[in-house]
């Protein structure tokens, strides 16, 4: 390792002392320059500024060519109208940063009759710069086919291809609907809940046929060439606008003041996760703000114990929305009332007051946040404790001291079966089996009180010779019993 170093280092020190010989003969202003030339050439790279990591907003529109967009439309044919004012959009997104554009046209490359189902194709993929090519391309074309709407929309899958950081976006312009027995409302659920898509934006020219529509998207209808362009100009804004949020988490008074929390976003249409964000409050000690995307319907999980949810979240394209969920928590901590022993740190099962959920498991001295409430606690001591109702006020500490348990030491000169019983009274409560693959002592620790061993040797095929022994265990003390 050090013969690759070492001449690196002396390469560096070298490159300084000359730089040192120059700089006492220029100007402030060379040097300067100078000091920028040699940080590129000892590090390799150039100075440059930090770059965030931005999304890529994909937008593929899907064009009807069928034969029925020749027809008039106020003085022209829709294709053309729908044409014209598509590539207008389409300039005034050119200098938009990470904005990727795509066409994908369906019946225009076979006449009608007779009826070919298969007349869809992707004309331009993505890419950067690409506006000029669609433009070029839209006029190049001519409507003479049918309308396979729905495959159109399934093969949308295969124009977006992998990308880990895109939001991909479905803009259908049409004037009909399905003439191929296809469900467009199918195919668009199932790419919503594939991942492929966000829920697509179709616009119907001519006249109203939402009917058809609604269930597989955001539909607009366009009556004219006006409601036409104000419906194109409003889809994107909408996929291009920032949306902030803002979770308030409210404590007991109602104060957002409630935070360091997990905040799961599920999109609900496809059940996944969306995002994960750590809940923060800002200088100003409000929660901090959020930036989401809006085009998706949201759920959010917030993971307190137990946890709280949030559902719906609405969300309006350009604006901030405050959502609120009442949060108030308090803490548990249990420890011992003695000194803590380096390997005595027994589970603690902390159930919800009805017994049955499992919430949560810690463990001795930690100090963990909880909701407000009554609570099961099971600490798995020998033998177990069981604390029922136990009280968490909101910003206080519950604080449980057990007492520090006892040694027990079994030694042992032969194998053998075991048990060992809590005594209450008269009535004994199996608490553990002790080992019977081993003739060495066993130590346990166990919980101040009296017990009784139930022991049989192994080599003995008599019940009548079972040793039965009573025992006291005393809070950090070892007792001794000899087999």
């Amino acid at each position: 390792m050090n013969n690759w170093k070492k001449p690196l280092v002396i390469t560096k020190y070298k490159q300084i002392d000359f730089v040192i010989i120059i700089m006492k003969k220029l100007t402030k202003y060379s040097i300067v320059l100078l000091l920028i030339l040699v940080g590129i050439q000892l590090t390799g790279q150039p100075i440059k500024a930090s770059e965030e990591d931005y999304t890529t907003t994909r937008i593929l529109f899907v064009m009807d060519a069928s034969r029925s967009m020749t027809g008039k439309w106020q003085g022209e044919s829709k294709y053309l109208i729908a044409r014209t004012i598509l590539s207008q959009i389409l300039d005034s997104i050119r200098n938009i940063d990470n904005v990727q554009v795509a066409l994908r046209v369906y019946g225009h490359t076979k006449n009608f009759p007779p009826q070919n189902c298969n007349d869809t194709r992707l004309e331009v993929p993505f890419s950067n710069d690409n506006i000029d090519q669609i433009k070029f391309r839209l006029k190049q074309l001519s409507p003479r086919g049918t309308s396979p709407i729905a495959s159109s929309l399934l093969k949308s899958k295969e124009d977006f291809t992998d990308c880990n950081n895109c939001r991909n976006i479905v803009v259908l312009i049409t004037d009909g609907i399905e003439e191929c027995d296809g469900d467009i409302c199918d195919v668009s659920e199932l790419l919503q809940k594939q991942g492929i898509i966000l829920k697509p934006f179709i616009i119907g020219i001519g006249h109203d046929t939402h009917e058809a529509y609604d269930c597989a998207g955001q539909y607009y209808n366009a009556a004219n060439k006006k409601q036409f362009t104000k419906a194109l100009k409003i889809i994107i804004t909408k996929v291009l606008s920032k949306t902030s949020l803002q979770v308030n988490l409210l404590d007991q008074y109602n104060r957002p003041t409630e935070s360091n929390v997990n905040m799961t976003f599920i999109n609900k249409q496809n059940n996944n996760v969306a995002y994960n964000f750590v809940h923060t409050l800002n200088s100003k000690g409000l929660p901090d703000t959020l930036n989401i995307d809006h085009l998706v319907d949201y759920r959010i999980i917030v993971n307190t114990i137990p946890p709280r949810l949030i559902d719906p979240v609405n969300l309006t394209e350009g604006k901030h929305t405050t959502v609120s969920v009442s949060c108030p928590q308090g803490s548990l901590l249990v420890k011992l009332q003695g000194q803590t022993k380096a390997d005595f740190n027994p589970a603690i099962v902390i159930r919800s007051n009805n017994y049955n959920e499992a919430l949560n498991i810690q463990y001795l001295n930690e100090n963990i946040d909880y909701i407000s409430g009554r609570y099961e606690l099971d600490i798995q001591t020998l033998p177990p404790i069981h604390l029922s109702k136990v009280e968490i006020a909101p910003d206080n500490q519950t604080k449980i001291e057990i007492e520090n348990p006892g040694i027990l030491a079994i030694q042992k000169t032969i194998k053998g079966y075991g048990s060992i019983y809590a005594l209450d009274g008269k009535k004994q409560v199996w608490v553990i089996n002790i080992g019977s693959n081993s003739n060495q002592t066993e130590s346990l620790y166990l919980q101040p009180g009296n017990y009784r061993l139930v022991f049989r040797s192994k080599y003995v095929m008599q019940s009548a010779t079972t040793v039965e022994k009573e025992f006291e265990i005393k809070s950090e003390k070892t007792t001794r019993i000899k087999l």
